[in-house]
């Protein structure tokens, strides 16, 4: 079975181009042309099934999309509150779901989540790798080539769409941060952190899986299994056409730590793999930051456009602040359309509890919400079909006041009813704010 980059090549339109071409109001052929080129991915595993009504596109020319991450940890594990948090994603207009879980029947957890979604669904599956061997008994550090590798296979052949690989976190990438300490629990001496100096970065390695790799090459003193190995792992994402999304597993976890060596040093090797993908016909999503002032965030996002060949970008957030905390989506928002504005593709939702506790369905819904602003404003901005049309819909009936009418085309009714409701006018036909003084209704005599 053709890839979607393959039949592309061949001047195929794919049904599934052929509704996300509809869907985006563009002309199927130049949607297709840049499948081709690897401006725009669309994730479509084999073994999940291809329902056009279920494909969308990420990258060039598109609306930006939101992805909002689920999934269980050691402190809250339980399936379904995971459905909860999926129904939430899905009520707040979420294009795509992340499994990131760490705790309990991870796979059982993946095939019940996938069975039960339409939207692009994604994983990290060197989480799993490396609870596989700490229910052994061991750590990451125990985690062998071959169980990362095997690892990734088990979520394709379960039907995920795209699948995070941190290839870009090499030994080279890394040797900017100074002296790292491999062991996980090492201890500390003094205000110096068991991780070592992190080469002056004040959050040092922020990802997970950037982490997880970083300490398993200087454990092993071996390259990165993923990146030394990287044409297997094509061959593996060939086979299942799935998407790869390389993580940004340098990512910057404080302002301080913005646009530093080690994060640029990780963009110019994913922007390599980038490369071999394409030659391989297989689709990729770039990861990108992280924390980043409001005033750099237009560079970095043309800096790794450029880099990377105008690969889809997909980015958490990124946070313009770092004293946000417990309102973190208001900083990933107003981070995320200035982002999308200058080249984001595709934005990673971040909820009220980021930096403090795993989301619950209430925190998913809010960061969808705060996500689908901050991307729809960037579509505006941009011009892209459709954006603005909606905006002055809304706009239109606000100045009839036809409270009905406009309700049920807002981005979140639900909410906009609740507020409405919560004061309830004497006249329902304005509202309990300016009442008789409406300034669409006539002057009061």
């Amino acid at each position: 079975m053709a890839t979607q980059m393959q039949m592309a090549r061949e001047g195929r339109v794919s049904p599934e181009v052929e509704a996300v071409a509809r869907d985006e109001g563009l002309d199927p052929e130049a949607l297709a042309g840049d499948v081709a080129a690897g401006r725009v991915a669309i994730p479509a595993n084999f073994r999940r099934g291809r329902e056009a009504g279920r494909s969308r596109g990420i990258g060039h020319g598109l609306r930006t999309k939101t992805n909002a991450n689920i999934g269980t940890s050691r402190d809250s594990c339980d399936l379904a509150t995971e459905r909860a948090k999926l129904r939430a994603a899905e009520s707040g207009g979420a294009d795509s779901v992340m499994d990131l879980s760490t705790a309990g029947a991870l796979r059982a957890t993946r095939k019940a989540l996938l069975a039960e979604t339409d939207l692009l669904f994604g994983t990290v599956p060197i989480y799993e790798a490396a609870v596989e061997v700490a229910e052994r008994g061991g750590t990451i550090l125990d985690m062998t080539p071959d169980s990362m590798f095997a690892a990734v296979r088990r979520h394709a052949e379960d039907g995920v769409d795209f699948a995070t690989v941190h290839a870009g976190v090499t030994r080279r990438a890394i040797s900017s941060l100074g002296d790292l300490d491999a062991e996980p629990d090492a201890p500390a001496s003094g205000n110096a952190p068991a991780w070592g100096d992190g080469g002056g970065r004040v959050c040092n390695i922020v990802s997970r899986g950037g982490a997880f790799m970083a300490r398993w090459m200087l454990k092993h003193d071996a390259e990165n299994p993923f990146n030394e190995r990287f044409d297997e792992m094509l061959d593996l994402a060939l086979e299942f056409d799935l998407t790869l999304s390389i993580g940004d597993g340098l990512r910057p976890g404080a302002l301080a730590d913005a646009g530093d060596e080690a994060q640029m040093a990780e963009l110019v090797e994913i922007a390599a793999l980038v490369r071999r993908a394409r030659e391989a016909g297989v689709q990729t999503i770039v990861e990108g930051p992280g924390h980043v002032p409001l005033h750099e965030v237009r560079a970095q996002m043309e800096t790794a456009k450029r880099l990377t060949g105008d690969a889809p970008f997909y980015v958490l957030g990124p946070i313009v602040t770092d004293v946000a905390a417990g309102r973190d989506h208001i900083a990933a928002a107003i981070g995320g359309a200035l982002a999308a504005w200058a080249g984001a593709d595709f934005l990673c939702v971040v909820t009220p509890a980021e930096h403090l506790a795993l989301p619950g369905p209430e925190d998913v819904r809010e960061g969808v919400i705060a996500a689908r602003i901050a991307a729809h404003a960037a579509d505006i901005a941009l011009d892209l079909p459709g954006a603005r049309e909606w905006d002055d819909r809304v706009s239109r009936l606000r100045r009839a006041q036809d409270w009905d009418a406009m309700t049920p085309v807002l981005m979140d009714p639900g909410r906009a009813k609740r507020v409405r409701g919560s004061v309830p006018p004497a006249d329902p036909g304005t509202c309990s704010m300016c009442g008789p003084y409406c300034v669409f209704r006539p002057p009061v005599s």
